[in-house]
């Protein structure tokens, strides 16, 4: 269950010289979800985390974790926050077992369990170098969350990796999640973000442009669904039955015929109606289903040539956007 703000910025900001990093950023992350810190290079994501980790010092704004301000208290903001850096490392020849060993606290959690749960059971003896990528990033969430952290942040820990191996981090993440942790996730995939994230929180230029679910996020920037077909008889009028029928149809925008190909427009729930109603009816051929994605949504947020502020909540009624 989603609960109060474990983390709280507010008017963030922290410059290099002339160059504004973060500018007067707002973020909660409450506890137990998972949120996505989504942007493109330099738009100040990993700044952002180093100053909730209590890495670096913010020039102004303010910046809570869990009661605690981590620009005075950034030891021990870092014994409840477990965290994985870009870049982590280990030495090559330090076995698994050893690293654990190194950092275990007095609350740590049973290691068989740990290594059990995120796939690392068999490795305890490996060192380190002989671990594939994808069982190094495990090993880096192993001690992100050894000593029992109420939060974990993630930076990148999937970049760089195969198919196989993300989705094997990614099922790491989920074992977190379902233990309640609350995640802080920095990542450039956006199917990362989608499959995994209660909500995302796109930046750019240090700002934050939007926050809410991937959903939300799609809905209102990525476009309507599109569901195009060919009718099965090219006469003038004869699919204006189909087409009346269509336009009926929950979460439809739009339909259109332009002379015998049928394009239907509507949120991401009418393609499953509209799917229907052709398999019950007229057999279409050449369909093809367009379906807008986070992708389209924080790319259309990052080109935009002037930021959008920020919309409306999109309240979810009985499961349905409104």
């Amino acid at each position: 269950m989603i609960g109060t703000p474990l983390v709280r910025v507010r008017g963030l900001t922290k410059t290099y010289g002339d160059r504004v990093a973060v500018d007067a950023l707002d973020l909660d992350v409450r506890a137990g979800e998972i949120v996505g810190l989504l942007g493109a290079n330099g738009a100040g994501k990993t700044t952002t985390v180093e100053c909730i980790l209590g890495l670096r010092r913010p020039d102004s704004g303010s910046v809570d974790v869990l009661g605690l301000d981590p620009a005075v208290d950034g030891d021990r903001v870092r014994r409840l926050v477990g965290s994985q850096q870009q870049e982590s490392a280990l030495p090559d020849r330090m076995r698994v077992g050893e690293a654990i060993a190194l950092f275990r606290g007095p609350r740590a959690a049973t290691v068989d369990g740990l290594l059990e749960a995120f796939g690392l059971a068999d490795q305890r003896r490996t060192p380190f170098s002989a671990l594939s990528g994808g069982q190094r990033q495990r090993l880096f969430l192993v001690l992100a969350v050894l000593n029992r952290p109420r939060m974990v942040v993630l930076d990148e820990l999937t970049q760089g990796l195969d198919p196989a191996a993300r989705r094997d981090v990614w099922d790491a993440i989920m074992v977190l999640r379902d233990a309640g942790t609350t995640v802080l996730l920095v990542t450039h995939y956006m199917d990362e973000a989608e499959a995994l994230c209660d909500r995302v929180v796109v930046m750019r230029d240090g700002r934050v442009v939007d926050t809410g679910t991937p959903e939300q996020l799609v809905l209102r920037h990525a476009g309507w669904a599109t569901v195009r077909f060919g009718t099965p008889v090219h006469e003038s009028g004869a699919a204006g039955p189909h087409v009346d029928r269509l336009r009926r149809l929950p979460g439809v925008r739009s339909v259109v015929d332009l002379d015998g190909t049928v394009e239907v427009r509507g949120d991401r729930g009418s393609v499953a109606y509209v799917c229907a109603d052709l398999v019950h009816g007229t057999v279409p051929h050449d369909l093809t289903v367009v379906m807008p994605d986070l992708e389209a949504a924080v790319l259309a947020l990052l080109t935009s040539k002037t930021p959008p502020q920020r919309p409306a909540p999109v309240l979810i009624t009985n499961g349905a956007l409104r």
